[in-house]
C-alpha cells in the first residue's frame, strides 16, 4: 500500500504516520507538506518524519498531480485549523480546506487513488440545544472554519464514485500530546498552564460542551477510513458518546491529576455560542473495533508525561510559540510568508532544516 499524508507536519500528522507505520510496516507512506510548523518540535532527538518513505515538500493551493502517482490512499490533514486563525485568515481558510482538498480529491481519482479521508469537524454543528447530535441533524457553522469544513464535505458528496472511497470524519476536538503540540486546544492548554501555573483559567463561564478525542485514536480511526469497504461515500460522526464534556469538566479533570492546581471560573463571561453535544454512535456500527479507547484521563496523563519528559522548559517560557495564530504571526512580521501564507521567493528555512536532518538520520 502507498499512503500520502496530506499536512502531516502539523499536530495529529506525526501521531497518523507513525501509527500507520506500525501497522503497516511494509507500506509506503509519503508526506506533503508546506513546513509552516515543521521546526515547531516540543522534543528532542529524530523528527518524527523519520518513519516516512519520502516527504514532499509544497502547498496544497500548488499541488503537483504527480505527487499522486502510485498513491493508493489519501488523508487530508491539511488545514488553517482554528477560529482565531480562520477568522484573520478567511480567504485562505476556504483555498486551503475546501477548494484544494477538492482539487486533489479531483485528481486523487484521475490517478486511481481507492481511499481519501477528509479531516472535518464536530465544529460544524456550532451551537446546539442538550440533545447530543448525529450525521442527520443540521449543521451551523459559526466560523470560516466550520463553514471551510462542512463546505468541503458537500463538494465531496458530489464527487461520490465507484472508483475512490470518500470518507468525511467530523472529529471531535483534538487533545493529547504530540511532537508538534499544540496549545490552542482547550484540554492542551488547561494541562500547559496548570504544569506552568498551577493555575487554570477558564474563559467561559464553564458551560459549553466539547466532545473530545485523542490524537492516538484520530489515528486509529484512518487507518480504518483508508481500508474500509461498503458505501462509496460516508459522513460519520469520530469520537465516544462518553466524551462529551463541559469546559468546566475538563478544568477539574486537569487539576486533580496536577496536585495543587485551582481552577478560576469566569461567571460573568458573555455566553460561547460554539457549544454542541454530538452522537457517535454511527462510528460504533461502521466501525466497532476503531471506537476510541482512550479516556480522558489517558490523554491528561500522555500530556503530562510529554510535556515533562520532552521539553517542560520550552513550554513553560515560551507557551505562545506552540499556538498556531503566534506562529503565523512571526513569520509573516519576518517576511518570511506573505499574508496569504505563501512562503516568500527563496525563504522556507523549516523545509531545509527537516531535510538536513532526515539527511543526517539516513
Amino acid at each position: 500500500m502507498h499512503i500520502l499524508v496530506i499536512g502531516n507536519m502539523g499536530y495529529v500528522g506525526p501521531v497518523v504516520c507513525r501509527h500507520l507505520r506500525n501497522q503497516f510496516p511494509d507500506a509506503h507512506i509519503s508526506g506533503y507538506d508546506t513546513a509552516l510548523f515543521a521546526d515547531h518540535l516540543t522534543c528532542e532527538g529524530p523528527v518524527p518524519e523519520i518513519v516516512l518513505n519520502e516527504q514532499h515538500f509544497g502547498d496544497v493551493r500548488r499541488f503537483s498531480p504527480s505527487v499522486l502517482n502510485g498513491v493508493d490512499a489519501v488523508i487530508y490533514l491539511a488545514a488553517i485549523s482554528n477560529d482565531p486563525m480562520g477568522q484573520k485568515f478567511g480567504k485562505v481558510t476556504d483555498e486551503v480546506n475546501r477548494e484544494s482538498c477538492i482539487t486533489i480529491a479531483r485528481l486523487s481519482i484521475l490517478a486511481g487513488v481507492r481511499h481519501f479521508a477528509f479531516a472535518s469537524s464536530c465544529s460544524v454543528y456550532g451551537y446546539a440545544s442538550e440533545k447530543a447530535l448525529t450525521e442527520n441533524d443540521a449543521t451551523n457553522p459559526l466560523t470560516a472554519y466550520a463553514r471551510s469544513k462542512i463546505e468541503a464535505e458537500n463538494d465531496l458528496k458530489k464527487l461520490a464514485t465507484d472508483k475512490m472511497f470518500i470518507s468525511c470524519l467530523r472529529f471531535a476536538t483534538a487533545c493529547g500530546f504530540s511532537e508538534r503540540l499544540r496549545l490552542d486546544l482547550v484540554l492542551n492548554d488547561f494541562v500547559a498552564t496548570a504544569l506552568r501555573t498551577k493555575k487554570i483559567h477558564v474563559l467561559s463561564d464553564g458551560s459549553p460542551w466539547r466532545p473530545l478525542i485523542d490524537i492516538r485514536d484520530m489515528a486509529r480511526i484512518f487507518e480504518w477510513a483508508i481500508t474500509r469497504s461498503g458505501e462509496q461515500f460516508i459522513i460519520v460522526n469520530a469520537g465516544c458518546n462518553d466524551a462529551n464534556y463541559t469546559v468546566k469538566n475538563l478544568a477539574d479533570a486537569v487539576a486533580s491529576q496536577i496536585p495543587g492546581t485551582t481552577v478560576d471560573i469566569n461567571h460573568d463571561a458573555p455566553p460561547d455560542r460554539r457549544s454542541y453535544r454530538v452522537d457517535f454512535s454511527y462510528l460504533s456500527v461502521l466501525a466497532a473495533k476503531f471506537i476510541p479507547q482512550l479516556s480522558l484521563a489517558d490523554s491528561i496523563s500522555s500530556l503530562i508525561d510529554g510535556i515533562t519528559r520532552c521539553n517542560h522548559h520550552q513550554v513553560s517560557t515560551a507557551p505562545s510559540r506552540l499556538t498556531r495564530l503566534h506562529t503565523l504571526s512571526a513569520l509573516i512580521e519576518t517576511g518570511k510568508v506573505n499574508s496569504s501564507l505563501y512562503w516568500s521567493e527563496n525563504s522556507n528555512p523549516q523545509c531545509q532544516s527537516i531535510s538536513e536532518k532526515l539527511s543526517t538520520v539516513s
